[in-house]
């Protein structure tokens, strides 16, 4: 759980598959979690937990991206 959840977060993208941000995009953020963690954003299509077959708890969502978009990421992240 993300100790501030209502303060506005900066995000600074770091893979995407379009320049207009209306596409799937992982961003990297200025929040840390409760561990120390840098976090990371991720906007992507909407996946409900019946469709996955998984609980979701309350306050999270499943969010779908291809794969070749987090392999992006994690190369940019390197």
């Amino acid at each position: 759980m993300m100790s501030d959840m209502s303060g506005k977060i900066e995000l600074t993208a770091i893979a995407n598959r379009c320049s207009s941000g209306a596409c799937p995009t992982i961003y990297t953020t200025d929040s840390i979690d409760e561990g120390g963690l840098e976090t990371v954003v991720v906007q992507g299509f909407a996946v409900s937990a019946q469709r996955a077959g998984v609980d979701v708890p309350a306050g999270e969502l499943l969010v779908e991206i291809p794969r070749a978009l987090l392999e992006e990421a994690v190369r940019n992240l390197s």
